[in-house]
C-alpha cells in the first residue's frame, strides 16, 4: 500500500505539470494557426481585391458599350439597312458580354444579375425595334426607333445596373 501511496505522489504531480503543458501548447498552436490564417488572409485580400476592384470596371465599362446611345454611334454605318443593324447591335451586345464573362467570378451574384439584366433589356429594346419598322428600312430608322423606345419608356437599362454597381464599389470597397 505504501506503494501505491508513493506512485501516486510522483504520479499525480507529474500528470497535473503534463496536463498544463499540453494546455499550454494547445493555446500556443491555437494562436499561432490563427495568426498564420490572419496572414493568408491579409495575402489574399492584396492579390484579390485589385483584380475584383477591375472586374467591377471592366463591367461598367461592358455597360457603357452597350447602352443604346453609345452602341448605335459606334456601329452604325449610313450604308446598313435596318437588318444589317439589327444584326450588328445584337452581335455586338453579345460579343461584348462574352468578352466580360469571366468577371462574374469577382462580383456578386446580385451585380452580376444586374449586368444580365441591363444586356437582355437591351436585346429586347432592339428586338422590338427591329420589330416594329419595316426590314428593308434604312438603318437610321431603326437607330431612331431604338431612341424613341427609350424615350417612351423613360428608363435607361444600364444606368440601373450601374447604379448598382458603383454602390456595391462603395460599400464594398
Amino acid at each position: 500500500m505504501s506503494y501505491v501511496l508513493e506512485l501516486l505522489k510522483i504520479l499525480l504531480p507529474a500528470g497535473l505539470v503534463l496536463y498544463a503543458m499540453f494546455l499550454t501548447m494547445q493555446s500556443f498552436l491555437t494562436k499561432q494557426f490563427e495568426q498564420k490564417l490572419i496572414e493568408v488572409k491579409s495575402k489574399n485580400i492584396d492579390l484579390v481585391l485589385p483584380i475584383r476592384l477591375q472586374a467591377y470596371e471592366r463591367m461598367c465599362l461592358f455597360l457603357e458599350r452597350i447602352a443604346p446611345n453609345n452602341l448605335i454611334r459606334r456601329v452604325n454605318n449610313a450604308e446598313y439597312n435596318a437588318t444589317e443593324l439589327h444584326s450588328l447591335l445584337l452581335s455586338e451586345v453579345r460579343e461584348e458580354f462574352n468578352h466580360n464573362l469571366s468577371q462574374q467570378v469577382y462580383m456578386s451574384d446580385e451585380a452580376w444579375t444586374q449586368i444580365k439584366s441591363a444586356m437582355e433589356e437591351i436585346i429586347v429594346l432592339i428586338n422590338d425595334s427591329a420589330s416594329n419598322i419595316p426590314p428593308d428600312a434604312r438603318g437610321i430608322e431603326l437607330a431612331k426607333r431604338i431612341f424613341e423606345q427609350l424615350i417612351e419608356q423613360n428608363v435607361d437599362p444600364t444606368s440601373r445596373a450601374l447604379k448598382f454597381i458603383k454602390d456595391e464599389i462603395r460599400v464594398v470597397f
